[in-house]
């Protein structure tokens, strides 16, 4: 019985000897692309002699916002803007920037608008909006309306519960069944 060939149709040992051979072998292995022809590309095909002014130039990118004035200004753009803006009115005291709109003094947050953003934040967190969906993750609100019948079903007390499992518990353990029609 020999040892695996790995595919190669050769013993392991086989395979060693041949990988290094080969790697300290002298000499230079046959060239297998001198037998191979190329041919010489061919040529590149122009218009006639009178067309080649003719030629439609090709369309302007519409990505551009050089070219297309619908075009949203980029990040850099509008920072950029602002910033000139600001410079602009350095010495005016009256100016407001745009980016400070809605916001104390400096761009600061006053104390009102960040007890608001508490307060809003605990009626979410109690669940306060339970009329609306206000995530893609929350329930649709008719699944959330129950019926009042059954929020006022209490169920067993629990102490009636367990006198019962214990009563049935009892009468598992008997082993009799003479006594089961007087209960």
């Amino acid at each position: 019985m020999g040892s695996p060939t790995y595919g190669t149709d050769k013993t392991a040992m086989e395979q060693l000897v041949d990988d290094v051979g080969s790697a300290v072998a002298i000499g230079s292995p046959a060239d297998k692309k001198a037998d191979v022809k190329y041919n010489p590309r061919p040529k590149l095909v122009m218009p006639p002699k009178g067309e080649q002014a003719a030629l439609v130039a090709p369309q302007q990118s519409l990505a551009s916002s050089e070219s297309n004035p619908e075009w949203l200004e980029s990040p850099e753009q509008t920072r950029e803007r602002l910033r000139q803006e600001a410079s602009e009115h350095a010495d005016d005291p009256n100016y407001r920037s745009p980016l400070l709109e809605g916001y104390g003094k400096a761009g600061t947050r006053t104390e009102t608008q960040k007890w608001q953003d508490f307060r809003d934040a605990r009626a979410l967190q109690k669940g306060a909006y339970l009329d609306q969906r206000r995530y893609l993750s929350d329930p649709p609100s008719q699944y959330r309306e129950t019926e009042q019948a059954s929020l006022d079903d209490l169920g067993e007390p629990e102490l009636k519960k367990a006198k019962r499992r214990k009563k049935e518990a009892k009468a598992a353990q008997q082993t009799s069944e003479w006594w089961k029609p007087f209960q």
